[in-house]
């Protein structure tokens, strides 16, 4: 059976929870993808993506659980990785898929709640970044088109760590309002930031799981770690 790890960044001050949460995740995985076998190691975590991949054959796949091509992915993974024979894939934030698996499942957020979409705002709350302007031209690329396909009264975007901020963004949005958390994991500023910047706007309206976590992703990750695997 081929191999597959599926990396993310963690939690450096406490790595422990995030690689609990990432097996978790990865088990979930696995188990839409019943003929690869799916590990999980966080970025943070001391030596376990080298421990992992010491006990797994060539030809391992990584899928890199991040929302862009950023410098994690190109330097600091591909540095992690060494001279191990694996295949790095494409990560999460940049598969053509995710806007129009995205829309499915705010299709169904909308239709839980009984709320026309038409007069519905969303709030994409991202990361960003202060050093690249990479992270950010992913996000705005995602909601753009994600608006192909689902006419949100306003579709705004908001960053934790560059302008503007989440509060600012989601300041001024109706009761019938939706944030959709444009993270791979839930981490500190999932549990933390977004809360916070939403409470600060007085956010009233639903918060989805975070991108990566919605079901259609999860099966998404699972077919493409399949067709990558098992051709």
């Amino acid at each position: 059976m081929p191999h597959a790890v599926i990396v993310a960044h963690g939690q450096p001050s406490d790595p422990e929870p995030a690689e609990a949460s990432l097996a978790a995740f990865a088990q979930n995985v696995g188990a839409l993808a019943p003929a690869v076998s799916v590990h999980s190691a966080t970025l943070a975590a001391p030596g376990a993506l080298e421990t992992c991949l010491d006990a797994l054959p060539d030809g391992t796949a990584i899928y890199p659980l991040f929302m862009a091509r950023g410098w994690f992915v190109t330097s600091a993974l591909p540095k992690r990785v060494g001279s191990r024979a694996v295949r790095i894939l494409d990560p999460l934030g940049i598969d053509p898929d995710l806007p129009e698996l995205a829309a499915a499942a705010l299709h169904e957020t909308l239709s839980d709640r009984g709320w026309p979409v038409e007069e519905t705002d969303l709030v994409i709350a991202a990361h960003g970044s202060g050093r690249s302007p990479n992270p950010a031209k992913v996000t705005l690329d995602f909601s753009t088109n994600l608006g192909k396909l689902l006419q949100f009264n306003t579709i705004r975007v908001g960053f934790v760590e560059q302008p503007p901020s989440i509060s600012e963004a989601a300041s001024g949005s109706g009761h019938m309002a939706i944030c959709l958390p444009f993270f791979a994991c839930t981490g500190g500023h999932v549990l933390e930031d977004v809360p916070s910047e939403l409470a600060h706007a007085g956010f009233s309206g639903a918060v989805t799981s975070v991108i990566g976590e919605l079901p259609p992703i999860q099966k998404q990750i699972a077919d493409r770690l399949t067709r990558a695997l098992c051709p």
